[in-house]
């Protein structure tokens, strides 16, 4: 027993000496930088080389919080007013356009709301067409013989964002409305329920926590948004940070305010959580019949029609049809060399940052999936958080500590060789692309841990067993079977990076445009028919993800 023991000693001892393999501490790697930002942004807020927050509370802060809830609460109550009430007429009746309505619904993706913001402005405004038809019918002579709505206001800010991102509860709340059983309602018919009653007292409780997670997801890009803010004159948390970073030149009160932003996105994505782990449907019967639709009346149709009608009109008819209308009144403007420019570089930014994205993100699943130890596993689903954080938030967590290692680097090979190479990270695409990165790691990463899912682990079993290692398993047998995945996580993430806004204002290097900051910039000028091209490629960009979408939802 004692020759057995020591036997067994120096085995067990080296096996708890074991170095982990490269994939688990590639995976902590990736984890590590995918969090980074949002450490350094609390870090920063806690311990800034001035404290403001006493100044903040005092002054900006209060108002800053105000405009942000009114916005986010404003915009998520519309967005589920109209996304599940067209979800509910599109999934439960047959009316005249509702198979092209079922899709066409879906098309405000492609627009970011920014774009919105500016074509509702140029619509409604004083010199637009709207403003301009009143004064010519009614006889109208100056703003003061009559009353319009104030365009650029917390009101119409609700109404473009609204209008851009009610997709998102269109969408989950379908898909929840299709897949409840026709047993259900034909109880609910048989008590005497109305149209009205079953859907208040049956579809909508069962289809609650997929309308409150794109809810939460409505809010959270509201959060996020600083264009259309921006345009309309609205003081939010996120313009803020601009505000006192760029123009006040403190980056610890601009870490301040993007903590303050970021812990309102944690609480958001908690209650969307637990709003959901609280709730619990389950069909107990063997044969599930879908709800069939129901035909209606040619009056109700049409009335269904125009109420499906409105949001597409409103979301991506009316800015697509102002932006076209400017692109092809100002032609010329498709000859400027800074419009290729700023294309070239939105291409070279995005589709690097969506290589490395998708890449990263299939490495540290398949690390995940190949460890046995907890810290990669523990550290999976956090690397989540970056897409709900702002791309402001983002912005001062990766610029003001990459500032520092970048200044330090150059200082240290100065003081060695004499030579000064400047600003490698900061002064470069560099910080852009890991902005993008982190910002959208959640949708690589999630669209690689469900394709690997998918996959039969005896297949990889055989494979080892033929001699094949963990990396040439991941190529021949992994790779070929979730190649559609990946292409797909690829389209979503590049499209996410041409729209992206926040972070590529704050981390883009000097004299260096992309298409989103390109339009943000000339409509910010007034300038819309210089901005009307670009705003087209981004539209353009947006469409191919949509196809995608509805292609993956059918």
């Amino acid at each position: 027993m004692a020759s057995s023991s020591m036997t067994r000693g120096p085995a067990t001892t080296k096996a708890r000496l074991r170095l982990p393999s490269k994939w688990s501490v590639g995976a902590i790697v990736i984890a590590v930088i995918v969090i980074a930002p949002i450490l350094a942004v609390l870090g920063l807020a806690l311990f800034p080389r001035e404290n403001i927050w006493p100044h903040l509370i005092s002054t900006t802060l209060p108002r800053y919080l105000r405009n942000t809830a009114i916005l986010m609460f404003g915009v998520g109550i519309l967005s589920a007013m109209v996304g599940t009430g067209a979800a509910w007429l599109i999934a439960r009746y047959e009316f005249p356009g509702r198979r092209w309505l079922e899709w066409l619904l879906l098309l405000p993706l492609a627009i970011p709301a920014y774009v919105g913001a500016y074509a509702l402005v140029d619509f409604l405004e004083y010199a637009g067409p709207v403003q301009t038809a009143l004064r010519e019918v009614f006889g109208w002579k100056t703003s003061r013989d009559y009353w319009f709505p104030e365009i650029r206001s917390m009101g119409a800010a609700i109404l473009v964002l609204a209008a851009a991102m009610y997709p998102y509860v269109y969408l989950l709340a379908r898909a929840a409305f299709r897949e409840q059983s026709a047993a259900s309602e034909e109880v609910a018919q048989s008590l005497g329920a109305g149209a009205w009653g079953r859907f208040w007292r049956v579809g909508l409780p069962l289809a609650r926590p997929a309308i409150a997670a794109g809810v939460a997801i409505v809010m959270m890009e509201s959060v996020n948004d600083f264009g259309t803010v921006d345009y309309f004159a609205v003081q939010t948390l996120t313009t803020g940070i601009f505000t006192v970073w760029l123009e006040a030149n403190n980056a610890g009160g601009a870490a301040q305010i993007a903590s303050v932003v970021l812990i309102l996105v944690i609480m958001l994505v908690a209650l969307e959580k637990i709003s959901r782990r609280r709730m619990r449907y389950f069909n107990l019967s063997t044969r599930h019949r879908p709800v069939a639709r129901k035909e209606v009346s040619r009056g109700l149709g049409g009335l269904m029609l125009l109420a499906c009608f409105i949001p597409f009109f409103m979301g991506f008819l009316l800015p697509a049809g102002v932006i076209l209308s400017h692109a092809l009144d100002n032609a010329e403007n498709w000859r400027d060399p800074e419009l290729w420019e700023a294309g070239f570089n939105t291409l070279t930014v995005g589709g690097t940052a969506a290589v490395v994205t998708v890449a990263a993100g299939v490495f540290l699943v398949y690390g995940v999936r190949l460890t046995g130890r907890k810290l990669p596993r523990l550290l999976l689903p956090v690397t989540t958080i970056g897409y709900a954080a702002p791309g402001a938030v983002l912005g001062v967590g990766i610029l003001i500590p990459l500032a520092v290692v970048d200044n330090a680097v150059a200082d240290g090979i100065l003081a060695v060789t004499g030579v000064d190479i400047g600003l490698i990270l900061t002064g470069s695409a560099f910080a852009l692309i890991l902005s993008y990165c982190v910002r959208f790691f959640a949708i690589a990463q999630g669209a690689a841990d469900a394709a690997m899912g998918r996959v039969s682990p005896n297949l990889a079993l055989a494979a080892r067993s033929l001699g094949r290692n963990q990396g040439q398993v991941l190529g021949t047998v992994y790779y070929p079977l979730m190649r559609a995945s990946v292409a797909s996580a690829l389209l979503l993430v590049f499209v996410d990076c041409v729209k992206e806004l926040p972070a590529t204002l704050l981390l883009r290097p000097f004299n260096f445009d992309t298409l989103a900051t390109r339009v943000h910039e000339q409509a910010s000028l007034e300038a819309l028919g210089d901005a009307a091209p670009a705003a087209i490629l981004v539209i353009l960009t947006g469409l191919a993800a949509v196809g995608l979408l509805a292609r993956a939802n059918r």
